[in-house]
């Protein structure tokens, strides 16, 4: 029998689903087209300056920072899922490359260059194994309320960045709250030229998004203090701006790195990938959460390895999708991807024929933009309403919020995560065991806390596990159940509800042979009731369907005491 070849359809599958812009691209709407147009302007002209700021933190030459945002942009379009997320240099990735690769290159900038793009090539590499082998689904342990707390968290981590460029004073700090205290340290030198460009700019801007929304307010502001930095003489007052730009689209080559320090930088292309992904997918949860549109986490692990790998080999370094620049986006009123490839677009024309205009712009003019574009992630009011709902929750969620402040977007992030997975754990490992009394009149079994209507037995103890059997909270059942049973001194049989115990584990098999055991030595039997099929197909393999009732075939909890009044009355 002949193999049928493979199909043109199947191929168009294929590209369908690792090119989502391939799936909505039929379907886009005209009226989004100047939205978008707005919105990657708007980008273009936050992320020149912010890129530059960013590569020189990288110690890399300051175009460097562009090409991130100029391939990065277009990759990320093409592969990938959110609609809002903006890619390119961030704060904490330049930290990482300055930090690991300051010592390789020696002050060698050229050298300093190559092993950046090395490092984005193997994140880049790196991403895409991550997504052939479907691990996206490590962002599932970033939930909701974790999201809640990093959006306050990055919020007033960006802020606190920008505050000292509002200030006009030269600040440190390696984390929000030493920032903040070095930035009232420096109080005194605020420079009153630049704080008074900087306020109007933010008057501008409050005042351009409530009498003209979605309006390129951000723009506009930007092109009106580039013309003023040029007609007056603020420059020698002291008043900061971007600096000159060399000219100039880059030329795609790959590293030239020696094989012998690969195996150096794949820890640090490990470590800029996890940062990137986990950075990026919480800025991606954010968005879809709040314009209710599906993501793929697999998707996005492509999307962001290719973009890095695009950056590698054109001169720039790792990556990642920031939450200053996404929301940079989302506020200019990005509707889709597009308005990333009309942003690469703008800083292309920008690199080619404008790089002289831009040395005008004031820094403290692009903090005002940062300051407004992260105001709307700073809402106490999600908080407000986990405390009311849930407290263990609330605790999750500032946990993010502390960690971001205190130890950064990633390691924040992390530590809430494993925070969260810890409660988990806790509450796993005591679950709730609810003490069931048969219903008046009928022969069905409820919580007595939820129907006190119930009638309780006197010799039958029936009780309900709401949790799956595993090795970490067996034992603590098993000894729930026999802190009841020696409670209820009368009892002589214990049955044991699972029809909330959909899962078990051998471990969770053995306590119930030893529970039963315990429970002959103290005159009480065993039984249990609503057994599910995986479950009885475990306790028949461990022997025990002979010595516990209620395994060979699934039975209610009424069964097994009509079952037993049947036995006593034909003893």
């Amino acid at each position: 029998m002949k193999k049928k070849p493979f199909a043109v359809r199947d191929w168009g599958g294929f590209f369908r689903s690792a090119l989502p812009i391939l799936q909505w691209l039929p379907q886009y709407r005209r009226s989004w087209f100047r939205s978008d147009i707005v919105a990657g302007l708007t980008l273009a002209a936050y992320a020149i300056p912010v890129s530059v700021a960013y590569a020189s933190l990288a110690g890399l030459p300051p175009q460097a920072g562009l090409y991130c945002y100029l391939l990065g942009g277009i990759v990320y379009a093409v592969f990938g899922t959110s609609r809002q997320l903006a890619v390119g240099p961030t704060s904490s990735i330049s930290i990482l490359i300055a930090s690991a690769l300051g010592l390789m290159s020696n002050g060698d900038m050229l050298r300093q260059t190559h092993l950046a793009m090395a490092v984005a090539v193997l994140a880049g590499f790196i991403g895409i194994i991550a997504w052939a082998l479907r691990l996206g689904n490590i962002s599932n342990f970033v939930s909701e309320t974790i999201l809640s707390g990093f959006k306050v968290g990055a919020g007033l981590v960006i802020a606190s960045t920008q505050l000292p460029k509002l200030f006009g004073i030269q600040s440190g700090g390696s984390n929000f709250f030493t920032r903040i205290v070095e930035l009232c340290k420096h109080l005194e030198e605020t420079n009153p030229y630049t704080l008074a460009i900087g306020l109007c700019a933010l008057l501008f801007l409050i005042a351009g998004e409530r009498l003209l929304p979605r309006r390129p307010i951000a723009l506009f502001a930007l092109v009106i203090s580039i013309i003023g930095m040029s007609y007056f003489p603020l420059a020698s007052k002291g008043v900061r701006s971007v600096g000159a730009i060399p000219a100039g689209l880059p030329h795609l080559s790959w590293p030239v790195v020696p094989w012998s320090e690969v195996d150096d930088l794949l820890g640090i292309a490990l470590a800029s990938f996890l940062l990137c992904y986990v950075e990026s997918i919480s800025v991606v949860r954010t968005f879809s959460h709040t314009h209710r549109y599906p993501i793929n986490a697999d998707q996005e692990l492509l999307a962001l390895g290719a973009a890095n790998l695009a950056a590698g080999i054109g001169q720039g370094y790792p990556l990642a999708g920031g939450m200053s620049q996404s929301a940079v986006n989302e506020k200019g009123g990005a509707q889709t991807s597009i308005a990333l490839i009309v942003a690469s677009g703008g800083i292309s024309v920008v690199l080619l024929y404008f790089t002289g205009l831009l040395r005008n712009l004031p820094d403290s003019v692009l903090a005002a933009v940062v300051l407004i574009a992260v105001g709307g992630l700073i809402r106490p009011g999600e908080l407000r309403h986990l405390y009311k709902v849930s407290r263990t929750e609330f605790r999750v969620a500032m946990v993010a919020t502390l960690g971001v402040l205190a130890f950064g977007i990633l390691k924040g992030v992390l530590l809430a995560a494993i925070f969260s997975i810890l409660l988990l754990l806790r509450r796993a490992s005591r679950p709730r065991i609810a003490l069931l009394g048969r219903l008046p009149g009928m022969d069905r079994f409820a919580d007595c806390l939820r129907y006190p209507e119930v009638e309780l037995l006197t010799d039958v103890l029936v009780l309900r596990v709401e949790a799956g059997l595993f090795y970490f909270n067996a034992q603590n059942v098993k000894k729930e159940v026999l802190k009841r049973v020696h409670q209820q001194c009368a009892t002589q049989l214990v049955i044991i509800d699972l029809s909330t115990s959909a899962n078990i584990d051998l471990a969770g098999v053995r306590m119930l042979a030893e529970l039963q055991e315990e429970l002959q030595q103290d005159d009480a039997s065993l039984a249990l009731a609503e057994v599910h099929g995986q479950v009885r197909d475990l306790l028949q393999a461990e022997g025990l369907s002979s010595r516990i009732p209620g395994i060979v075939q699934r039975m209610r909890v009424a069964s097994l005491i009509g079952q037993r009044e049947q036995t006593l009355l034909a003893g």
